[in-house]
């Protein structure tokens, strides 16, 4: 990531000379960070598995939800029952 905010504060060819690296890495790294940002950069990750993981971190956040709903049910309905 220091490379890529460095390439576009300065000239990138001189990024990429400075730091040896290939332009075809270069862009294929820029690529990966416009399409997943940060996260793209795990080990292994694909655009795909991302969703994947954004889309079960949405389900259980709800699910969270729907435990916190229920156990205050089950909390009123023994308040209610006393």
């Amino acid at each position: 990531m220091a490379v890529l905010k460095e390439s576009i504060e300065k000239v990138v060819k001189a990024t990429l000379d400075r730091y040896g690296l290939y332009p075809a890495t270069y862009y294929s790294w820029k690529k990966k960070s416009e399409t997943m940002g940060e996260e793209g950069f795990a080990h292994g990750m694909t655009p795909g598995r991302l969703a994947r993981i954004r889309e079960l971190e949405k389900e259980n956040k709800l699910l969270k939800e729907l435990l916190v709903e229920k156990d205050l049910a089950d909390k009123l309905k023994d308040d209610l029952l006393k």
